[in-house]
């Protein structure tokens, strides 16, 4: 039975991009009803936006099977974790002047939108914990992804001590605990990724190699799709929030099986991106889902669907209804 949210959707969301939400979320109920699994990407700061509240959830129910995310979303899931009493909320932000905003850089507070990140209890916190393990990875002559860095510190208890949420409300924890794929293309275009590099420059790390590459995570990507697809017999849907690399990248490896590799290869089998970008022909991020027929990525009867609006928004509802919530 749907449970309340799902029930005022069903009936308030008639047309236009509310329609198109009551579509997507019925389209993603029925592929996994069919079978298929799904694939989200998280672009923006949908991790300081908290979607974790609702993503955790889609995780350990199996309603989501692999993420791709930029190397911001998947450390500032872990940054709310333990340092989520010390950040600022700024709701007046369209209004901070100059001034206002080196007030808070001197505060040490890196402002997202309306909320302000804390340097020291989110970021050297977790730089000093998870710099041990690159340190020992480097020492042991071993190399990870830059998830399975975090993965460690959440489930060995190392941030135990200074949990500030309930770690069920982090999607980091429910996606360790569940050993989740996840590719994080331009890792260091991140807090972490220039903190790996700040340390390999002044040596307190000798290597780059500890963290593997972004080349490695596409070669894993088309690995994992491959022995979804083709193994184990699967559609994956796509769920894209927002533009940008962490869509971008991942949708492109089932042209680069198909056309590079020369490998048959199954397309994407469900498409859906939120995002309130303008629609630009011709660009990846911007581009509709028919475009992506051109690319080899979707094709025509994939069930396809563009909702513009708010991710912050529009992504909980959509899972609150996956849900039955």
């Amino acid at each position: 039975m749907p449970g309340p949210i799902s029930k005022f959707i069903d009936h308030h969301y008639r047309h236009f991009n509310a329609a198109a939400l009551v579509d997507a979320a019925n389209a993603y109920i029925k592929h996994l009803d069919n079978g298929g699994i799904m694939f989200v990407t998280l672009a923006g700061a949908m991790s300081t936006a908290e979607l974790g509240c609702s993503l955790a959830e889609m995780i350990r129910q199996g309603k989501v099977h692999g993420i791709s995310c930029t190397g911001a979303n998947l450390e500032e899931d872990v940054f709310n974790l333990v340092a989520h009493n010390h950040y600022k909320r700024i709701p007046g932000y369209r209004y901070l002047t100059a001034a206002d905003e080196q007030k808070l850089l001197e505060g040490h507070f890196n402002r997202v939108t309306d909320t302000c990140i804390p340097e020291e209890e989110a970021m050297r916190r977790i730089e000093r914990i998870v710099a041990n393990r690159w340190k020992a990875y480097e020492q042991a002559g071993k190399r990870g992804f830059p998830h399975e860095f975090l993965y460690e510190i959440l489930l060995d208890g190392s941030l135990k001590g200074f949990y500030e949420i309930d770690p069920k409300d982090s999607w980091m924890m429910a996606a360790a605990e569940k050993n989740l794929p996840i590719f994080v293309p331009g890792w260091e275009d991140s807090t972490l990724g220039n903190v790996f590099a700040a340390h390999n420059i002044d040596g307190r790390l000798s290597t780059t190699s500890t963290m593997k590459s972004g080349i490695e995570t596409m070669i894993e990507l088309q690995r994992w799709y491959i022995e979804q697809t083709q193994r184990q017999g699967r559609s994956i849907g796509f769920f894209q929030i927002g533009g940008g690399i962490a869509g971008d990248f991942p949708i492109c490896v089932v042209p680069m099986i198909e056309q590079d590799l020369r490998v048959p290869a199954k397309l994407w089998g469900y498409f859906c991106q939120i995002s309130d970008s303008t629609t630009s022909y011709g660009s990846y991020s911007g581009a509709v889902p028919n475009e992506k027929i051109t690319w080899g990525k979707l094709a025509p009867e994939t069930p396809s669907f563009v909702i513009e609006s708010d991710a912050t928004i529009v992504a909980p509802l959509i899972f609150a209804k996956v849900l039955g919530w």
